[in-house]
């Protein structure tokens, strides 16, 4: 076993102890997590509107896919929360907190009410699909990736500081969104560079699929 495997090892069990305790790294994955539980309901997994509540009650719900991309921060917070009365836009006045709307500024803090913000603009701006389950793949990250990644990460783990790596910056977007999921996979299965390790025979396939999707959301 070389060097860098000693170390890998070894740090682990240290990593993966003080993820387990560390506050969700990213906006977006919260987002994700809070829009699963109280939103999609209505507005449906992807966010157009197909929600089977809203179905049954013959609700016309909007497709935030699009929504999000005509919006302020300001107005997505009114919104959501509530807050504000009726809106104006353009010529037309017309009240878009309608009683079918729930005031989610009772139940959700500023904070959440942003996470949610940043999730919809992931919904409306995504270049690639969440194919598997971003709150496993969570669990997966701190578990096996944070150690180098970094616990947001941004490529600065703990191996960084004992050894000469770069890991790649996984909140960067740019850099992400080149990446297919198929690509992701390749790397995280098969290794990249020197010292990334091969997951293959350590991780199954749908686990893989999950670390690809909070990845995606670390880099919203």
């Amino acid at each position: 076993m070389n060097r860098f495997a000693v170390l890998v090892f070894t740090l682990l069990a240290v990593a993966t102890s003080t993820a387990a305790n560390a506050i969700d790294p990213t906006t977006a994955y919260e987002g994700q997590r809070l829009f699963v539980s109280h939103c999609q309901l209505c507005h449906g997994p992807d966010g157009k509107g197909d929600g089977p509540l809203a179905r049954n009650l013959g609700l016309q719900m909007i497709d935030l896919t699009l929504t999000v991309r005509a919006r302020s921060e300001t107005m997505l917070r009114t919104i959501i929360s509530g807050e504000g009365g009726p809106i104006v836009t353009g010529r037309d006045r017309h009240n878009i907190l309608t009683d079918a709307m729930p005031n989610w500024g009772e139940v959700f803090s500023d904070q959440q009410i942003d996470a949610l913000i940043a999730y919809m603009r992931f919904l409306g701006s995504a270049k690639h699909e969440l194919m598997g389950d971003p709150e496993k793949g969570a669990r997966l990250y701190r578990k096996y990736c944070a150690v180098c990644h970094g616990e947001e990460g941004y490529g600065d783990g703990v191996m960084t500081r004992l050894i000469d790596l770069e890991p790649a910056d996984h909140t960067n977007s740019v850099t992400m969104n080149r990446l297919s999921n198929e690509e992701l996979i390749a790397f995280i299965l098969e290794g990249n560079g020197e010292y990334m390790p091969a997951w293959e025979g350590i991780l199954e396939r749908d686990e893989v699929e999950a670390l690809v999707s909070y990845i995606r959301l670390l880099s919203q």
